[in-house]
C-alpha cells in the first residue's frame, strides 16, 4: 500500500485481472457488469452530494468535474453505481450554476436513472435535498421512495458492488451501516500552544468511509430533526442517525479502493488506476488466418511483456460476432496486424467497428496498426506512402477518442534480429497501451 496524500490509503498499481492488493478482485463494478449475483429484495436508491467547490484541491474547477482521461471524475462514479442493476434511482445534488454542466455530462456519457436536485450550501444540506427528492411520488421521470438509501461521495469512483451490497444488507437489518477502514496514521490532539496534548490508540479507532446506507425513514427522520449547527458543520451521516434516531450503525470493513479524491495529486493516482484497469485486455486482430510465424511470436512477446494481462487473437475477416463480443466486453486495446496489405483496409474495418460500438465514449481506445514490411520487395516507396496515411486516419478517429498509432517491423531478417525487432515491438505496444498518450496518436514507430 502507498500512503495517499490525503492521509488515507490507496491501492498500488492494479495487478492481474483487475486484482488489487492482497489478490482481491477490485473496481470491476465500475467497468464491467458485476458478477456479485445476490440482489436485495427491496427498493434501493442512492444520493450523491456533488456541490463542493474543491477548495482543498486548489484548482478552479470543482474536483467532481475535474477531467481524468478527458472525462469528468463524477462520470466514473455514476458509472460505478449504474452498473449495479438493483440501485433503481441515483439522485445527484449540484449547485445551480453547475446544473447545465451536469446535464451535459449525463447526456454525453449516456448515464441512466439519474435525477438532479439543487445542492445546499453545505454537504448535509445537499444530502437532505437529495432525500427530499426521493419522497416525491415516483413517475417515469422522477425517482420513487426507496426502502434503503445509499449515500456516497461523487469523488469516490472505485466503489465495488460487493461493498454496496454489504452496507445495504446491514442497513436493512440494523437501520444504518457504513464502510470503515483501518487508520493509517495516529490521531493526536494538540494543546492551545501547539504542543502535543495526547494521542489516541490507533488500534481502537477506524476511519469512516463511504458508501453508507440507511433505512430511508431513519435517515430522513434524522435530517428532519437535525439542528442548524449539525446541518452547517456536521460531516458524519452515521452520527446523525445515532443522535436523532438512536440507531446504531453496523460497521462494515471496506476495501482499500474507497479512498476519496481530495487533493490535486489524487487525480493523477486515479488516472493511473483507471489506465491500469482499462489496459487489462488486448485483442490482436490479423488480416490472415495463416500463421506467418512472426505473428505468433509477436503475440508471445506481448504476453511476456504484459504479464497477467489477457491477450487474445482474432482474424478480422472471420471474426464477426466474436470480435463484436470482445468490444461489448469493453476491451479498450487492439493490435491490428497487417501482413497481406499496406493500404489500411483491415485497420479501417476495425476502426469502423469501434466507432459503431461507441465504446470510446467512456474511455480512450488504443489501436496499434502493425505492418510487417519486406524492404527488399518492390515497390518499397509506394508501400511506405500507403502506410504514412496513418496520420490522416488518426486525425479523424482521434475526434472520437480513438488513439491510432502505427508500428513498422522490417523483414526478412535472421532469426535473432527478427526476434529482437518483435521484442522491441511488444515493448512499444505495451507502452502505448499503458500510457494512452494522445500526443503519440498518428505516429509511425519503427521496431
Amino acid at each position: 500500500m502507498e500512503p495517499s496524500p490525503s492521509g488515507g490509503s490507496r491501492p498500488a498499481e492494479p495487478g492481474p485481472c483487475l486484482r488489487g492488493p492482497g489478490g482481491v478482485c477490485q473496481a470491476t463494478s465500475a467497468y464491467s457488469p458485476s458478477e456479485v449475483g445476490a440482489q436485495p429484495g427491496y427498493r434501493v436508491a442512492a444520493v450523491l452530494p456533488a456541490g463542493g467547490c474543491g477548495e482543498r484541491m486548489g484548482v478552479p474547477t470543482p474536483k467532481q468535474f475535474c477531467p481524468i482521461l478527458e472525462r469528468p471524475l463524477i462520470s466514473y462514479t455514476l458509472q460505478a453505481l449504474e452498473r449495479v442493476s438493483w440501485i433503481k434511482d441515483i439522485v445527484v445534488a449540484v449547485t445551480r450554476e453547475n446544473m447545465d454542466k451536469m446535464e451535459g455530462i449525463i447526456q454525453r456519457y449516456q448515464h441512466k436513472r439519474i435525477s438532479l436536485v439543487e445542492s445546499g450550501v453545505t454537504r448535509h444540506r445537499s444530502i437532505f435535498n437529495g432525500l427530499k427528492a426521493l419522497t416525491e411520488n415516483g413517475s417515469n421521470t422522477k425517482p420513487s421512495k426507496p426502502e434503503v438509501v445509499i449515500i456516497h461521495d461523487a469523488v469516490r469512483p472505485f466503489v465495488e458492488e460487493d461493498v454496496l451490497l454489504k452496507v445495504v444488507t446491514a442497513a436493512k437489518e440494523h437501520g444504518a451501516a457504513g464502510a470503515i477502514r483501518p487508520l493509517v496514521s495516529t490521531v493526536i490532539s494538540p494543546s492551545a500552544d501547539g504542543c502535543l496534548d495526547h494521542s489516541l490508540e490507533r488500534s481502537r479507532y477506524k476511519a469512516s468511509e463511504m458508501p453508507q446506507a440507511f433505512l430511508f425513514d431513519v435517515i430522513y427522520d434524522a435530517y428532519q430533526q437535525c439542528s442548524d449547527y449539525d446541518l452547517e458543520f456536521g460531516t458524519e451521516c452515521l452520527q446523525l442517525a445515532l443522535k436523532y434516531c438512536h440507531t446504531k450503525a453496523k460497521l462494515v470493513e471496506g476495501s482499500s479502493d474507497l479512498w476519496k479524491v481530495t487533493y490535486k495529486q489524487d487525480l493523477y493516482a486515479a488516472e493511473s488506476i483507471i489506465k491500469g484497469i482499462i489496459s487489462q485486455q488486448i485483442c490482436i486482430v490479423m488480416d490472415t488466418k495463416e500463421d506467418k510465424g512472426h505473428i505468433g511470436l509477436l503475440e508471445e512477446m506481448l504476453k511476456n511483456e504484459l504479464k497477467h494481462i489477457n491477450v487474445t487473437s482474432r482474424t478480422l475477416c472471420h471474426a464477426g460476432r466474436d470480435l463484436q463480443q470482445i468490444i461489448l466486453d469493453q476491451c479498450y486495446n487492439f493490435v491490428c496486424v497487417n501482413v497481406l496489405n499496406f493500404d489500411f483496409q483491415e485497420t479501417q474495418k476495425l476502426l469502423k467497428l469501434l466507432e459503431d460500438s461507441h465504446l470510446s465514449i467512456f474511455n480512450p481506445v488504443v489501436v496499434v496498426s502493425v505492418h510487417f514490411l519486406d524492404y527488399n520487395s518492390e515497390p518499397f516507396g509506394e508501400k511506405m506512402e500507403n502506410i504514412m496515411q496513418i496520420r490522416e486516419f488518426s486525425k479523424e478517429v482521434k475526434k472520437r477518442n480513438i488513439l491510432l498509432c502505427g508500428l513498422l517491423i522490417y523483414y526478412p531478417q535472421d532469426k535473432l534480429k527478427i526476434q529482437e525487432s518483435l521484442r522491441q515491438g511488444a515493448t512499444i505496444i505495451a507502452a502505448l497501451i499503458k500510457e494512452r498518450n494522445p500526443g503519440l496518436a498518428g505516429q509511425l514507430l519503427v521496431a
